[in-house]
Protein backbone atom coordinates (compact mmCIF):
# COMPACT_ATOMS: atom_id res chain seq x y z
CA UNK A 1 0.00 0.00 0.00
CA UNK A 2 1.46 2.96 -1.44
CA UNK A 3 1.66 5.96 1.03
CA UNK A 4 0.24 9.73 0.10
CA UNK A 5 -1.40 12.61 1.03
CA UNK A 6 -5.24 11.81 0.53
CA UNK A 7 -6.93 12.66 3.97
CA UNK A 8 -8.45 15.57 5.30
CA UNK A 9 -8.37 15.61 8.54
CA UNK A 10 -11.07 16.73 10.59
CA UNK A 11 -10.59 17.95 14.43
CA UNK A 12 -13.27 19.70 16.45
CA UNK A 13 -11.90 21.86 19.46
CA UNK A 14 -13.60 23.21 22.79
CA UNK A 15 -11.27 24.32 25.14
CA UNK A 16 -8.44 21.98 24.64
CA UNK A 17 -5.72 24.50 25.31
CA UNK A 18 -3.29 21.78 26.97
CA UNK A 19 -3.26 19.08 23.77
CA UNK A 20 -4.03 21.19 20.68
CA UNK A 21 -0.78 21.82 19.62
CA UNK A 22 0.48 18.68 20.07
CA UNK A 23 -2.54 16.87 18.87
CA UNK A 24 -1.99 18.95 15.33
CA UNK A 25 1.86 18.33 15.60
CA UNK A 26 1.07 14.54 15.56
CA UNK A 27 -1.31 14.62 12.75
CA UNK A 28 0.60 16.46 10.43
CA UNK A 29 3.70 14.16 11.05
CA UNK A 30 1.06 11.57 9.44
CA UNK A 31 2.16 10.63 5.93
CA UNK A 32 -1.45 10.17 4.58
CA UNK A 33 -2.29 13.89 5.30
CA UNK A 34 -2.53 16.23 2.85
CA UNK A 35 -5.34 18.88 5.05
CA UNK A 36 -5.94 19.50 8.80
CA UNK A 37 -9.37 21.79 9.51
CA UNK A 38 -9.46 22.52 12.94
CA UNK A 39 -12.83 23.64 14.09
CA UNK A 40 -12.84 25.94 16.79
CA UNK A 41 -16.28 25.76 18.53
CA UNK A 42 -16.23 28.62 20.90
CA UNK A 43 -13.45 28.21 23.00
CA UNK A 44 -13.53 29.74 26.10
CA UNK A 45 -9.24 29.21 26.98
CA UNK A 46 -6.11 30.00 24.70
CA UNK A 47 -7.00 27.38 22.34
CA UNK A 48 -7.86 30.17 19.53
CA UNK A 49 -4.33 31.83 20.48
CA UNK A 50 -2.67 28.90 20.33
CA UNK A 51 -4.13 27.84 16.80
CA UNK A 52 -3.60 31.13 15.44
CA UNK A 53 0.28 30.38 15.34
CA UNK A 54 0.18 27.62 13.46
CA UNK A 55 1.92 27.74 11.13
CA UNK A 56 1.61 25.39 8.00
CA UNK A 57 -0.35 26.00 4.49
CA UNK A 58 -2.26 22.34 5.09
CA UNK A 59 -3.68 23.83 8.33
CA UNK A 60 -7.43 25.23 7.97
CA UNK A 61 -9.09 27.13 11.17
CA UNK A 62 -12.28 27.77 11.30
CA UNK A 63 -13.93 29.70 14.19
CA UNK A 64 -17.54 29.04 15.82
CA UNK A 65 -18.89 32.53 17.46
CA UNK A 66 -20.34 30.38 20.11
CA UNK A 67 -20.42 26.89 21.20
CA UNK A 68 -22.25 24.42 19.22
CA UNK A 69 -21.27 21.15 19.88
CA UNK A 70 -19.34 18.56 18.52
CA UNK A 71 -21.39 17.52 15.59
CA UNK A 72 -21.88 21.22 14.55
CA UNK A 73 -18.44 21.50 14.51
CA UNK A 74 -17.91 18.42 12.41
CA UNK A 75 -20.58 19.45 9.73
CA UNK A 76 -18.42 22.56 9.32
CA UNK A 77 -15.32 20.85 8.97
CA UNK A 78 -16.67 18.22 6.36
CA UNK A 79 -18.01 20.74 4.38
CA UNK A 80 -14.34 22.33 4.11
CA UNK A 81 -12.48 18.78 2.94
CA UNK A 82 -11.32 18.42 -0.10
CA UNK A 83 -9.04 15.41 0.11
CA UNK A 84 -10.44 11.75 -0.95
CA UNK A 85 -10.71 10.94 2.36
CA UNK A 86 -12.38 12.71 5.50
CA UNK A 87 -11.10 11.11 9.33
CA UNK A 88 -12.75 12.60 12.35
CA UNK A 89 -10.01 13.50 15.15
CA UNK A 90 -10.99 14.18 18.08
CA UNK A 91 -8.18 16.68 19.78
CA UNK A 92 -7.58 15.43 23.03
CA UNK A 93 -5.23 12.76 22.47
CA UNK A 94 -7.32 9.94 23.20
CA UNK A 95 -6.63 8.02 19.96
CA UNK A 96 -3.35 8.11 18.00
CA UNK A 97 -2.79 9.75 14.17
CA UNK A 98 0.09 6.90 13.53
CA UNK A 99 -2.90 4.50 12.95
CA UNK A 100 -4.33 6.54 9.62
CA UNK A 101 -2.73 3.84 7.49
CA UNK A 102 -5.14 1.13 9.24
CA UNK A 103 -8.38 2.87 8.46
CA UNK A 104 -7.33 3.70 4.90
CA UNK A 105 -6.34 0.06 4.12
CA UNK A 106 -9.91 -0.78 3.25
CA UNK A 107 -10.78 2.13 1.25
CA UNK A 108 -7.91 2.55 -0.77
CA UNK A 109 -8.31 -1.14 -1.38
CA UNK A 110 -11.71 -0.30 -2.64
CA UNK A 111 -13.65 -2.81 -0.13
CA UNK A 112 -15.13 -0.12 1.79
CA UNK A 113 -17.06 3.44 2.18
CA UNK A 114 -16.71 3.67 5.65
CA UNK A 115 -13.71 2.69 8.35
CA UNK A 116 -15.09 2.82 12.22
CA UNK A 117 -11.98 2.22 14.21
CA UNK A 118 -12.78 -0.07 17.52
CA UNK A 119 -11.13 0.55 20.56
CA UNK A 120 -12.71 -3.01 21.40
CA UNK A 121 -11.60 -4.87 18.44
CA UNK A 122 -7.78 -4.45 18.98
CA UNK A 123 -4.74 -6.14 20.76
CA UNK A 124 -3.26 -2.70 21.05
CA UNK A 125 -2.55 -0.48 24.05
CA UNK A 126 -5.68 0.70 26.16
CA UNK A 127 -6.03 2.76 29.23
CA UNK A 128 -8.15 1.15 32.03
CA UNK A 129 -10.80 3.43 33.19
CA UNK A 130 -14.41 3.50 33.87
CA UNK A 131 -16.65 0.21 33.74
CA UNK A 132 -19.77 1.96 33.69
CA UNK A 133 -18.82 4.43 30.91
CA UNK A 134 -17.71 1.42 28.88
CA UNK A 135 -20.85 -0.60 29.62
CA UNK A 136 -22.76 2.43 28.45
CA UNK A 137 -20.66 2.28 25.59
CA UNK A 138 -21.71 -1.38 24.69
CA UNK A 139 -25.21 -0.64 25.11
CA UNK A 140 -25.01 2.08 22.69
CA UNK A 141 -23.48 -0.34 20.29
CA UNK A 142 -25.77 -3.19 20.60
CA UNK A 143 -29.04 -0.87 20.61
CA UNK A 144 -27.41 0.98 17.54
CA UNK A 145 -26.88 -2.34 15.69
CA UNK A 146 -30.54 -3.82 16.74
CA UNK A 147 -31.68 -0.83 14.67
CA UNK A 148 -29.45 -0.72 11.89
CA UNK A 149 -28.75 -4.21 11.41
CA UNK A 150 -24.87 -3.68 11.45
CA UNK A 151 -22.70 -5.51 13.79
CA UNK A 152 -20.22 -3.32 14.64
CA UNK A 153 -18.02 -3.53 18.01
CA UNK A 154 -17.72 0.29 18.77
CA UNK A 155 -20.31 2.93 17.34
CA UNK A 156 -19.20 5.49 19.49
CA UNK A 157 -15.65 5.37 18.29
CA UNK A 158 -14.16 9.15 17.24
CA UNK A 159 -12.30 7.20 14.38
CA UNK A 160 -14.35 7.07 11.82
CA UNK A 161 -13.14 7.59 8.02
CA UNK A 162 -15.36 8.21 4.98
CA UNK A 163 -14.79 8.03 0.90
CA UNK A 164 -15.07 12.74 0.97
CA UNK A 165 -18.57 12.36 -1.37
CA UNK A 166 -20.14 9.69 0.96
CA UNK A 167 -19.66 11.97 4.34
CA UNK A 168 -20.58 15.12 2.32
CA UNK A 169 -23.87 13.92 0.84
CA UNK A 170 -25.21 13.13 4.04
CA UNK A 171 -26.87 16.09 6.06
CA UNK A 172 -25.70 16.51 9.81
CA UNK A 173 -28.68 17.04 12.11
CA UNK A 174 -27.37 16.84 15.44
CA UNK A 175 -24.82 19.76 17.09
CA UNK A 176 -23.60 17.18 19.65
CA UNK A 177 -22.40 13.73 20.52
CA UNK A 178 -25.62 12.30 18.87
CA UNK A 179 -23.73 12.46 15.61
CA UNK A 180 -22.04 9.29 16.18
CA UNK A 181 -25.71 7.27 16.37
CA UNK A 182 -27.29 9.61 13.62
CA UNK A 183 -24.33 9.22 11.19
CA UNK A 184 -24.38 5.44 12.06
CA UNK A 185 -28.22 4.94 11.50
CA UNK A 186 -27.40 7.08 7.93
CA UNK A 187 -24.61 5.16 6.48
CA UNK A 188 -26.91 1.71 7.38
CA UNK A 189 -29.84 3.30 5.84
CA UNK A 190 -27.58 4.58 2.89
CA UNK A 191 -26.61 1.18 2.50
CA UNK A 192 -22.91 1.99 2.41
CA UNK A 193 -19.73 -0.52 3.20
CA UNK A 194 -18.64 -0.55 6.24
CA UNK A 195 -15.79 -1.96 7.99
CA UNK A 196 -13.89 -2.30 11.28
CA UNK A 197 -10.40 -1.97 12.26
CA UNK A 198 -8.43 -2.23 15.67
CA UNK A 199 -6.96 0.78 16.90
CA UNK A 200 -5.43 1.70 19.99
CA UNK A 201 -6.77 3.73 22.73
CA UNK A 202 -5.77 6.09 25.53
CA UNK A 203 -8.70 7.62 27.58
CA UNK A 204 -8.88 10.60 29.60
CA UNK A 205 -10.78 11.32 33.12
CA UNK A 206 -13.23 13.51 33.16
CA UNK A 207 -10.95 16.01 35.32
CA UNK A 208 -8.84 15.43 32.25
CA UNK A 209 -11.25 17.46 30.47
CA UNK A 210 -13.67 14.31 29.09
CA UNK A 211 -16.79 16.10 28.00
CA UNK A 212 -19.29 13.43 27.35
CA UNK A 213 -21.90 12.47 30.18
CA UNK A 214 -25.05 10.60 30.80
CA UNK A 215 -27.31 13.19 29.13
CA UNK A 216 -25.39 12.41 26.02
CA UNK A 217 -26.11 8.67 25.95
CA UNK A 218 -30.31 9.48 26.70
CA UNK A 219 -29.83 11.51 23.62
CA UNK A 220 -27.99 8.77 21.40
CA UNK A 221 -30.99 6.47 22.78
CA UNK A 222 -33.00 9.23 21.29
CA UNK A 223 -30.74 9.50 17.98
CA UNK A 224 -31.00 5.51 17.13
CA UNK A 225 -34.73 5.54 17.25
CA UNK A 226 -35.16 8.97 15.41
CA UNK A 227 -32.48 8.38 12.42
CA UNK A 228 -32.57 4.45 11.99
CA UNK A 229 -34.95 2.87 9.19
CA UNK A 230 -36.43 0.46 11.94
CA UNK A 231 -37.17 3.20 14.09
CA UNK A 232 -39.20 4.84 11.74
CA UNK A 233 -41.48 1.94 11.07
CA UNK A 234 -41.66 1.78 14.82
CA UNK A 235 -43.16 5.20 15.27
CA UNK A 236 -44.90 5.00 12.46
CA UNK A 237 -46.56 1.64 13.64
CA UNK A 238 -47.16 3.70 17.43
CA UNK A 239 -48.86 7.00 15.33
CA UNK A 240 -51.66 4.62 13.64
Amino acid sequence: MSTRPCLSVVVPCYNEEATIRTLVGQVLESPWVAQVIVVDDGSKDRSREILATLDDTRVTVVLHRANQGKGAALRTGFAHATADFVVVQDADLEYDPGEYGVLLEPLLDDRADVVFGSRFLSGRPHRVLYFWHSMGNRFLTLLSNMFTDLNLTDMETCYKCFRREVIQQIRIEEDRFGFEPEITAKLARGRHRIFEVGISYSGRTYAEGKKIGWRDGVRAVYCILRYSALGERVRTLVAR
